[in-house]
């Protein structure tokens, strides 16, 4: 019996590969269905008692991680030599100060998982099966074959990338403190947004360097950003997508948001990438820019962020991206903070508020 059983387990073992091959073209249809790449096909993931696996993340950094591990991967064959690929660390992103929770949070996705989230208690995580379906990922497809959300609906596919974001962070019931919900911040019926789910509110916006436009005119033109616009590799020749960075926020520049800090290039990198400091400062947008960026100190001391009067994602009540950061804009002395603009896209307005221990009732620009 024992010898009858010893048989048939190695005969099924030497048979694996071709037993697999009728099903996984069906089931793999993206880069992991390639032989040149994945030469063992379905194996290389689902190698039952061949190698001992401590998780789902574990399984995808065997060839997404380091090179030491990848090349245990080639030598046992499962890993092609001929796919004319080149296989970034991710592994090394995710430890970067700043990252999504995968190393930190293991075996909380679930397949039948529903998303936003419904329950407060629920664990908040984002595993490698949450972004990608490895089914399905293809080098310029990496959502291919995921269920997304758009306009408070579940979609059958995901088809932009802002949808694979809002599954996590728009109506989650668990978002965490200071969390707020993407969607409605970036929806287009608001006053003001960034261009991410269709072009922006105001037809034109001065300070915009090239090719970035309010509206698409030219072939070159670029009137819509994503998500990963602004959120990834803080390295720009390392690996896409948000899996870790340098600079909080998971944001792929610098970002001072405090109050007080000097002004430079760096301190507001992210802004400057697609905003002209030259104009900023130069206050062709607003009357005031440089007195509130710079401050009035010698060089660039006391003045504030670009976030204590702008949300970067949108504005539910204001044009510009208005919405002032109420641990450093306080009420004036009527009980009143707001901004009112003059007509529509006009770069004219007024404050009702307190700022610096100055009152705003109203100052107007």
């Amino acid at each position: 019996m024992v010898w009858c059983l010893l048989f048939i387990f190695l005969t099924l073992g030497g048979a694996a590969d071709s037993f697999a091959a009728p099903s996984d073209q069906g089931i793999l249809q993206g880069i992991h269905g390639d032989r040149s790449i994945m030469p063992k096909s379905c194996r290389a993931c689902h190698r039952g008692m061949s190698m001992r696996v401590s998780g789902e993340e574990s399984t995808c950094l065997f060839c997404h991680g380091n090179s030491s591990d990848r090349g245990l991967m080639v030598s046992a064959g499962y890993l092609g030599r001929s796919g004319g690929y080149e296989l970034a660390n991710i592994d090394a992103e995710l430890r970067k100060p700043y990252a999504h929770p995968v190393r930190t949070v293991e075996g909380a996705h679930r397949s039948f998982e529903k998303l936003p989230e419904e329950v407060v208690s629920a664990p908040r995580h984002a595993e490698c099966v949450d972004c990608h379906d490895p089914h399905r990922v293809d080098r310029d497809a990496p959502f291919a074959g995921l269920p997304g959300k758009r306009v408070g609906n579940f979609i059958a596919e995901i088809d932009q990338e802002y949808q694979l974001c809002y599954k996590c962070h728009s109506e989650s019931a668990n978002l965490p403190a200071r969390s707020t919900d993407k969607h409605a911040e970036f929806k287009i019926t608001n006053p003001s947004f960034h261009p991410v789910e269709g072009e922006g509110a105001n037809a034109y916006v001065i300070s915009l360097k090239e090719p970035y436009a309010a509206r698409k005119q030219n072939p070159a033109d670029v009137s819509q950003i994503t998500c990963g616009s602004c959120h990834g590799n803080d390295d720009p020749a390392g690996p896409k997508g948000p899996h870790g960075s340098r600079f909080r926020g998971l944001l792929k520049a610098n970002f001072e948001m405090e109050d007080g800090r000097a002004e430079s290039e760096t301190s507001y990198a992210l802004c400057y990438d697609c905003h002209d400091r030259t104009s900023i400062l130069g206050n062709e947008s607003f009357a005031f820019h440089a007195q509130h960026i710079q401050g009035t100190g010698a060089g660039g001391e006391g003045g504030t962020s670009c976030f204590t009067c702008h949300d970067a994602h949108g504005s539910t009540r204001y044009q510009y991206l208005i919405r002032f950061n109420e641990e450093v804009v306080l009420p004036n002395a009527d009980l009143k903070l707001e901004f009112k603009a003059q007509g529509v896209a006009s770069r004219h307005g007024s404050c009702l508020l307190k700022c610096h221990g100055v009152e705003h009732n109203p100052k107007e620009y």
